[in-house]
């Protein structure tokens, strides 16, 4: 699926989708400006990637959820335990339908986030990364990510594969990261 359609039908999935993200770019791998590359360009579960970032375990926060036509989809976002500061964005949208019961139970309950969940109940997993994204804010991801509407952070659109079945598609966005010279990060 092109990147933009795959986005918006994410984005889609709640009231208000409109106002999450402004504009976005398809961005390739080789050209994600650092420390974003280290954050999104990868094949592992951004849990594990923003607990190694920021140096603390992450929690969710389940910002919307719904059960659509059979899929579960929530819109989250991940803080650190050791200062609840926002790391990250996301949305959700899983088939429970390649996973046991005490899987989509324990997803379904909101303590931990997913990646953490499918790891703990060994699920064969693999993760295929759709698209980078450079993403422009709306209003409400600016609130969620406590940036500027109209800042610019980056993101990724991926796929994860459970039990060899495409069980979850997911667009996680990285909060606004600081480095040197990334005139994106002062938008």
């Amino acid at each position: 699926m092109n990147p933009h359609d795959e986005l918006h039908a994410l984005t889609g999935l709640f009231d208000g989708g409109d106002r999450l993200v402004q504009s976005a770019e398809h961005v390739s791998s080789a050209l994600t400006p650092s420390p974003y590359n280290e954050m999104l360009v990868h094949n592992h579960h951004m849990t594990v990637t923003m607990e190694e970032y920021h140096g603390s375990a992450v929690e969710v926060k389940i910002v919307d959820q719904v059960d659509r036509d059979g899929l579960y989809c929530r819109k989250i976002v991940l803080l650190t335990l050791d200062t609840a500061q926002v790391v990250q964005f996301g949305i959700v949208r899983f088939n429970f339908h390649y996973v046991t019961e005490a899987v989509r139970d324990e997803i379904v309950a909101g303590q931990t986030p997913l990646g953490r969940v499918l790891i703990n109940h060994n699920v064969l997993r693999h993760i295929d990364l759709g698209a980078i994204l450079r993403v422009t804010a709306g209003d409400e991801l600016a609130g969620l990510l406590k940036m500027t509407s109209g800042g610019v952070t980056y993101g990724r659109l991926a796929t994860i594969f459970c039990n060899q079945h495409p069980a979850v598609d997911l667009l996680e966005i990285s909060a606004p990261l600081v480095s040197g010279d990334n005139a994106d990060d002062r938008n």
